[in-house]
């Protein structure tokens, strides 16, 4: 059984790194202030600036096929890529990517949709989740009627992440009351559909979208007519393992400034690294970060090789949220008063990394699905492995 990274796992995982390091690391202060003064903390033009910049390096799509420009990386490498962006607090990504639905688009949806949102012409957003429908998408009220060549949309949508940016929705509506049948459609923001921004305690900025009398052609359709559940299903478990893993990079990062912070913090004449309480915390962290990085590529790995890894991310989501919100609090706790001030980024870790436990199913949900798999026989307490 080898553990180890191949060659090419370990050269992209190390160029990763050092573009962190070098590109996005250092505009951290300067995020932070611009947040302080409760700005956005990277423009849409510097977002475009470091990603053109990373594109010059062949990175550029990660997940993207090929064939549309992109690396195809799998999943155990795409992991790999966002444990290291995880070990910055700025929200970046590199450019290239689309949702993974938009691949079901026909030729001429993709030309309008696909191919403008890989080369970052248009941001895209995914609306599913309503006031009365959030972790039971079967509930969903908005609808759409058809009339004619058209369709008439009505609903409201709820905790949109980029709602409030997006130049083009995939908003998901029933379209047969009696059977609940439900459809997806694009929409652009021109045919009248109207956002507002959510504030959150967090830099997530999510937004609520209204459609009222929204009208869009019958070619709008993604995918099949009444088979948008499937898609809204494909598009939440497209790799539930890459949110522990950006967690797992943050947890790495402020465990190493914790370190730091205790090798030097002195108080009664020695480090305070020489504290058992601080050696504590330090040791049940690493432990917990290294179950983390196990089970976040142990299902990247069962997806790589085609083996049902939903159970696997399942775990690696409710694991990594519960441990980054508690690893996250014990490196405030070393850091003291100045942990607590947006001086440094661990205040700001503190308040992020608590929408993981509650966004792209809560713990509640991973929980049901986890015991579910396990009393119907789907999974086994052994694993994979059997």
């Amino acid at each position: 059984m080898d553990f180890g990274l191949s060659d090419e796992e370990r050269e992209i995982r190390d160029w990763v790194r050092t573009f962190v390091t070098r590109e996005v690391m250092p505009l951290e202060p300067t995020v932070l202030e611009r947040e302080r003064r409760h700005e956005p903390g990277l423009t849409r033009e510097e977002l475009r600036g470091l990603q053109d910049k990373a594109r010059q390096s062949g990175f550029f799509g990660v997940q993207t096929p090929e064939e549309y420009g992109g690396m195809g990386l799998g999943a155990v490498m795409t992991a790999l890529v966002e444990i290291e962006l995880g070990r910055s607090f700025v929200q970046f990504a590199f450019g290239g990517a689309a949702d993974n639905i938009l691949f079901v688009a026909n030729e001429q949806q993709k030309q309008d949709y696909l191919l403008p949102t890989i080369e970052g012409d248009k941001i895209s957003c995914f609306a599913i989740t309503e006031p009365g429908a959030g972790s039971d998408a079967r509930n969903i009220r908005t609808t759409a009627v058809r009339d004619g060549d058209e369709w008439v949309i009505n609903g409201e949508k709820t905790f949109i992440t980029k709602g409030d940016i997006a130049d083009f929705v995939m908003v998901f509506a029933v379209t047969d009351k009696t059977s609940g049948a439900v459809t997806c459609f694009l929409v652009d923001r021109e045919a009248g559909w109207k956002s507002e921004p959510i504030q959150t305690m967090g830099q997530w900025g999510p937004a609520s979208l209204v459609f009222e009398d929204v009208r869009v052609p019958h070619s709008a359709i993604l995918g099949e007519e009444g088979r948008g559940f499937e898609l809204a299903m494909r598009w939440i478990g497209r790799g539930r393992y890459l949110l522990p893993a950006r967690a797992l990079g943050a947890c790495e990062r402020m465990a190493e400034m914790a370190m730091e912070h205790a090798q030097n913090r002195v108080t009664f004449g020695e480090p305070i690294a020489q504290r058992q309480a601080i050696q504590w915390m330090l040791a049940d962290s690493a432990t917990e970060i290294e179950a983390l990085r196990w089970l976040v590529l142990a299902s990247a790995w069962q997806a790589d090789h085609g083996i049902d890894s939903r159970q696997g991310q399942s775990m690696a989501k409710l694991y990594g949220g519960i441990k980054a919100n508690e690893i996250v609090d014990r490196m405030l706790q070393i850091h003291g008063g100045m942990g607590y001030t947006r001086e440094l980024p661990i205040e700001r870790w503190y308040r992020e990394l608590r929408v993981l436990r509650i966004y792209e199913g809560t713990d509640e949900i991973q929980r049901r699905t986890i015991a579910r798999n396990l009393l119907a026989g789907h999974a086994s307490v052994r694993g994979h492995l059997g």
